[in-house]
């Protein structure tokens, strides 16, 4: 490792104004929620929504004329993507992406609107990387990695620096790990800032990829996960070894985890933050023990989530809080029944959101119907005391919310 603090403290005046200095805020709600002492570093609020760009644009001003006339390439699930793209645009450079396949839409749609020529190859970040250098070597240009670069590395330690400045008590910073260029810069500045602090990553529990390279714990790593911006099955060898000398623990989330914390962040801070950027706040949630009464930095480091996707998990949550139940009773096929159900909620302060009234394709008696109802109450106690009134009014009710959990 030849990076040092002074290396990342030239980086920021090199980036200053390129970049936007994010607040970071105290959250009293989730204080109270994990037990730790919870200050926020607002990445998400980067002009493209995410903390890449300070390592790609340290990278780009780091390339002489010959390589800038050239043009560069990268490859990413989107946010280095867009970084990357935006920063060449504004300093006249000619930018290719190679993106996976399965890449949301809008963050391929965000990557060309700045100019970038986008190439969509292969189902994983390991496949579109391989597109990358084929690209790479028929073209001659500079490849911008997303992690294991030391310019990249730098400009993300950046943050660190931002971090202590504003908070310079902080017990512990927990940072998202896919392959490993932003706990990298951000341990090397905060370690030599200030020795003590531990410095905590979070991996999904379906890329664990740099908790099994330093452990030897196993490599079977992939899926569909929530947080596809640290979905890396390898990480760097730079990172791998910076990470191993300077990081205290890895923790592994589980997705329903980040998911609950991509819900919490929106409703208690109302901010938009993806599945990887909620995964340093799934970390205190699902480890409460670690962090209890720690003056606690947790990156936030983007928002860019398909609206899709976050309005699934939204409703997903409301399900599981007892505030969106399915109701699957079975009433007599006689006039006045609905009516009769639809009282009862009513009456409860519920809202009815879908109804569906089945005769045809159930296992009723022919004089029986199903109806079927997505309600919407003040919470799960309410929801239950619908089911007892129907039932006590002779009616066979099931209540139904998201799937379990283990």
């Amino acid at each position: 490792m030849t990076l040092t603090l002074a290396d990342i403290e030239n980086t920021r005046e090199r980036i200053a104004g390129g970049i936007v200095h994010t607040p970071c805020a105290h959250s009293i709600t989730l204080s109270h929620i994990t037990g730790a002492q919870v200050f926020l570093k607002f990445e998400n609020f980067q002009f493209t929504a995410s903390f890449k760009e300070r390592g790609a644009l340290n990278k780009l001003l780091s390339l002489d004329a010959g390589a800038r006339a050239k043009g560069v390439i990268a490859m990413s699930a989107g946010n280095h993507a867009q970084g990357v793209a935006y920063h060449a645009s504004r300093l006249n450079i000619p930018a290719t992406i190679v993106m996976p396949e399965n890449t949301p839409f809008n963050k391929v749609e965000n990557t060309a609107r700045f100019g970038a020529d986008v190439i969509l190859a292969g189902a994983t970040f390991s496949q579109a990387s391989q597109k990358a250098h084929q690209v790479l070597d028929a073209r001659g240009l500079t490849l911008v990695h997303p992690f294991n670069d030391e310019s990249v590395i730098a400009g993300q330690g950046t943050i660190a620096l931002e971090l202590l400045a504003s908070q310079p008590d902080l017990d512990c910073l927990v940072v998202p790990i896919g392959g490993g260029g932003l706990i990298s810069g951000i341990a090397i500045a905060a370690k030599a800032l200030k020795p003590g602090i531990k410095i905590i990553g979070v991996q999904s529990e379906l890329y664990p990829g740099m908790k099994q390279a330093l452990d030897g714990s196993g490599t079977v790593t992939g899926g569909h996960s929530i947080a596809e911006g640290i979905a890396v099955k390898e990480p760097g060898e730079i990172t791998r070894a910076i990470v191993k000398d300077l990081v205290d623990d890895i923790l592994i989330v589980s997705e329903f985890t980040i998911e609950d914390a991509v819900n919490a962040l929106l409703e208690i801070e109302k901010v938009v933050v993806e599945g990887a950027g909620a995964a340093p706040l799934a970390a205190l949630m699902q480890y409460r023990e670690h962090f209890e009464g720690l003056k606690t930095g947790l990156v936030l480091t983007g928002g860019n989530i398909d609206s899709r996707l976050l309005a699934t998990a939204l409703m997903r949550g409301l399900s599981r809080s007892g505030r969106i139940s399915r109701l699957r009773i079975m009433i007599p096929d006689i006039p006045g029944m609905l009516a009769l159900v639809s009282a009862v909620v009513a009456e409860k302060g519920a809202n009815v959101l879908e109804v569906e009234h089945q005769r045809e394709f159930s296992d009723m008696t022919l004089k029986q119907a199903v109806l079927n109802l997505v309600i919407e109450t003040q919470d799960k106690k309410t929801a239950e005391g619908i089911v007892q009134v129907l039932s006590e009014k002779g009616l066979e009710v099931e209540i139904s919310g998201a799937a379990v959990r283990n």
